[in-house]
């Protein structure tokens, strides 16, 4: 193609020349000699122009032949590449073309082998249908047998499907309830075996790791006196320092034929304390008139208060006990005055909390925590004589208003079941209390209130059915049920001393716990003649 393309320019260039080579022909001449020798010089100049222009033909005809000499030779030689390329990608496409003539195959018997397998399937399937329809025509035939034949029942019973299947759902209810309650009470002895001898346990080992004093009763306070010309200086003159001193301290004084001591009686703890230990100093610095009395009235009361928060602080830093707000300490150290059933309520608590430590510690749970429940279930007793209300409601009270965490307030308000136990912090503080309270000398309790429970006791037994008679015993620590054996068995036995203990949980307010015992006794007598 290039050569081509020069023997062309070549071809213009020739072409070029011969038409200026015209031109100059055809130009007028000037003068006769100038034209003659003008025109000598032309016809020299055609005919080398004539020689130039068969040169260039010439030379550009060879040009034109090889150059159509090589493009032929060009031409053929990119034949043959091409046919060479195109022999060798038929040779690249003949294995796929076989592959592909395979598959083909492949897929032809597949769809001949699906061909034949959905004819299978509707041979199947039509023998289903028939199958269904034979299926259907036995049910049928069953359905109009079993119908005879519960005819046939029916009339050798007497009854009817509906009455004999009532019947028998009340005998298998009967049998199931009866099977039930065995299965329960096995149930039951068996957790309440375990749990008795797990909680026996961690409680005998709380209990002999916590030592503490036996309690007293505590009723009023006690002042002895040097001599009892001091009572006459108490009294003073027309009663005005006996008045001053009530006035002051709202503390009740009682002078009696006593030898050498007074009494004092008030019904908040703390402001007894405050009254003896006033007329404590007063006896000792012997000044005795209603200004004095003031004034070492206001300095005991200081001192009181002091002697509450040391006592508040000192609890903490026995149990371990950090972070507290400073009221609850104080009305912590409130209850140092404070006795429940002759037990001193700060004791009680500082116990309870080392037994429910005690506790948490084999179950594996927070001490502290549980300490802190613990030792502010109480808390509201502080409050009873100036708050109306339950001291367990009134203590979770307080100490929700003093930022404790929310598990410690629950623990507080449901540890008398006032508020639902959700919790086993709650429980364990449960616990610890009743251990505390009920311990072999913890506490003491009044004759008339020991006679109305054992009384209360014995008419919550006496209202079953089928009970003849109830003995309390061991202080009211065991009731003994004795029951009809006739119009009682072992079972209803059993649920008769579930509700009893029960009842007796719901209504009654006890230390520690209390069995409750049914006994069914069959005899046979017979006479011999």
């Amino acid at each position: 193609m290039i050569w081509v393309v020069i023997g062309a320019a070549l071809v213009i260039i020739v072409a070029f020349v011969t038409f200026v080579v015209v031109v100059l022909q055809r130009l007028p001449g000037r003068g006769g000699a100038k034209s003659t020798a003008r025109s000598e010089e032309e016809l020299n100049a055609h005919r080398d122009a004539d020689e130039i222009v068969a040169r260039a033909k010439t030379e550009a005809q060879e040009i034109v032949t090889e150059a159509e000499a090589k493009a032929k030779e060009v031409s053929k030689t990119a034949r043959e590449d091409a046919e060479k390329e195109i022999r060798t990608l038929k040779d690249d496409l003949r294995p796929v073309r076989e592959d592909l003539e395979r598959r083909e195959i492949r897929l032809a018997e597949r769809e001949q082998r699906l061909d034949d397998e959905m004819r299978r399937l509707e041979e199947r399937g039509q023998k289903l249908d028939e199958l269904k329809q034979s299926l259907k025509e036995r049910r049928a035939e069953l359905e109009r047998v079993e119908e005879e034949r519960r005819q046939v029942l029916e009339q050798a019973a007497g009854l009817t499907a509906d009455q004999a299947k009532t019947e028998l759902v009340a005998a298998i209810e009967n049998q199931a309830k009866r099977e039930a309650a065995l299965i329960v009470r096995d149930i039951e002895n068996e957790a309440r075996e375990q749990g008795e001898k797990r909680a026996r346990k961690i409680v005998t080992l709380a209990i002999q790791r916590v030592a503490t004093e036996q309690t007293a009763e505590s009723v009023v306070s006690v002042l002895h006196l040097p001599s009892d010309e001091m009572k006459g200086r108490i009294i003073g003159r027309e009663g005005r320092n006996i008045r001053a001193f009530e006035t002051a301290t709202g503390v009740n004084l009682i002078i009696d034929d006593t030898p050498e001591a007074v009494l004092l009686s008030c019904f908040d703890p703390v402001r007894r304390e405050v009254g003896r230990l006033t007329l404590e100093k007063l006896v000792l610095d012997g000044r005795i008139h209603p200004q004095r009395i003031e004034e070492i009235y206001d300095h005991s009361k200081a001192e009181v208060e002091q002697l509450c928060v040391r006592a508040g602080e000192d609890a903490l830093v026995e149990l371990g006990i950090t972070d507290m707000h400073p009221e609850l300490i104080a009305l912590l150290g409130q209850l140092r005055y404070r006795t429940s059933y002759g037990q001193n309520v700060l004791k009680h608590l500082i116990e309870s909390a080392h037994i429910a430590g005690i506790m948490a510690a084999e179950l594996r749970l927070p001490t502290a925590l549980l300490k802190r429940c613990t030792l502010l279930h109480d808390i509201g007793k502080a409050l009873t004589h100036e708050v109306e209300g339950s001291h367990a409601l009134i203590g979770a009270e307080i100490a929700r208003r003093y930022g404790e965490d929310e598990e410690v307030v629950h623990a507080i308000e449901a540890h008398h079941n006032e508020v639902e136990v959700r919790t086993v912090e709650a429980v364990l503080t449960q616990a610890a209390d009743a251990i505390s309270g009920g311990r072999p000398g913890a506490r003491r309790e009044s004759l008339e209130a020991y006679v109305k429970r054992l009384e209360r006791l014995e008419e919550i037994a006496t209202e079953r059915d089928g009970v003849e008679k109830v003995f309390a015993m061991q202080a009211g620590r065991e009731i003994r049920v004795m029951v009809r054996p006739d119009s009682v068995d072992d079972i209803q036995a059993q649920v008769i001393a579930h509700d009893i203990a029960k009842q007796v949980e719901e209504e009654l307010t006890y230390p520690g716990q209390i069995r409750i015992t049914v006994v069914r006794e069959s005899r046979a007598t017979e006479f011999a003649r």
